[in-house]
């Protein structure tokens, strides 16, 4: 079988393509980049601009083609708030909407999505299943809300579409926020924390994310939407303090009052010298879980990285990196 991934040179495309080829199917990347990765010996690589149907029109979609969209703006690098929908809206949404018309037109029916947990904004029930409500505190949640509701509409037409909402995403290729954690570290400075840090942070594993739209695809494509997360994820004051441990740092883990930080953010924000982005931030001290019972039971999908062993690769990866060793730390905004 043919398999068309949009976005497929990022973060999790890169995982994806390999991982379909070596079961002997076709797989075409088409991305607006190439880096430079072993498996473009065996895969074709089409250059392709999501927000151009033209651009989308070239890679010949057909009818039996098995399409996967993780091409995507993500909140790295950080953007001025007027200048947000401008910035997210061109590729998340309408470059979504795009590929579904191609593959409308073409008679392809099989689509797997990647939106993001962002849709959720503050939680109000902990774990969140994906019945929680959905109101996005930023135009990053919002351009992938809107995605969601683009897919309910294309199901409706005959559409197979499995949407997926994953938590921070990590591992080898992308550092995002998480580089300026890793500095303070290697300073040995204070490590300030949103709150008291008993809160839990998930993470999911790159790794786990190419291993669940494989197990969509496997599935026949369900017209479901699924979270994607770690097991049993550790309050952050652990999560932190195990990699301070581990990086044999002197930094130490600072309290704050979250009430305080976020106002002072907010204040930043107004002014257009973001710290952070406010969907970041806002919900930085709440039980921002994900159940992710609902995979297993319909995917046959279990997360197999712990949050604990992901972040402490990312900062090894990270050390080899500012060695030389690595460049694989570059933050793919382009694709998730």
């Amino acid at each position: 079988m043919r398999h068309i991934i949009f976005g497929g040179d990022g973060f999790v495309g890169r995982h994806l393509a390999p991982r379909l080829q070596a079961e002997g199917h076709e797989v075409i990347v088409a991305d607006i980049a190439k880096s430079d990765l072993p498996h473009y010996g065996e895969i074709r690589f089409e250059n392709v601009d999501v927000t151009d149907p033209a651009s989308i029109a070239r890679v010949g979609i057909k009818a039996d083609d098995m399409v996967y969209n993780l091409s995507a703006k993500m909140l790295s690098p950080l953007q001025v708030r007027a200048k947000r929908h401008d910035f997210f809206f061109p590729v998340n949404y309408y470059g979504t909407e795009n590929i579904i018309k191609a593959m409308d037109q073409a008679g392809a029916r099989s689509l797997v999505h990647f939106t993001t947990d962002m849709v959720y904004g503050h939680t109000f029930v902990w774990p969140q299943t994906e019945e929680h409500p959905v109101a996005p505190l930023g135009e990053y949640g919002l351009s992938k809300l809107k995605t969601e509701e683009l897919a309910v509409e294309w199901r409706k037409r005959g559409m197979n579409i499995s949407l997926f909402r994953p938590r921070l995403i990590i591992g080898p290729g992308r550092l995002g926020i998480l580089s300026k954690l890793f500095k303070l570290i290697d300073n040995n400075l204070p490590v300030p924390m949103i709150g008291s840090g008993k809160n839990p942070y998930q993470f999911i594993s790159v790794f786990d994310c190419a291993s669940a739209a494989h197990a969509a695809f496997n599935a026949g494509v369900p017209n479901e939407v699924y979270n994607l997360g770690s097991l049993n994820p550790p309050p952050v004051r652990k999560l932190l303090g195990d990699l301070v441990k581990h990086a044999g740092s002197k930094s130490i883990l600072l309290p704050t009052p979250a009430w305080a930080v976020k106002r002072t953010l907010d204040l930043f924000d107004l002014i257009n010298m973001p710290i952070m982005d406010p969907e970041q931030y806002l919900i930085a001290d709440e039980m921002c879980v994900l159940d992710v019972s609902k995979g297993e039971r319909e995917l046959g999908w279990v997360p197999q990285y712990r949050d604990e062993d992901m972040l402490i690769a990312a900062y090894s990866e990270y050390r080899r990196g500012l060695a030389g060793g690595s460049q694989d730390n570059v933050a793919h905004a382009k694709a998730a």
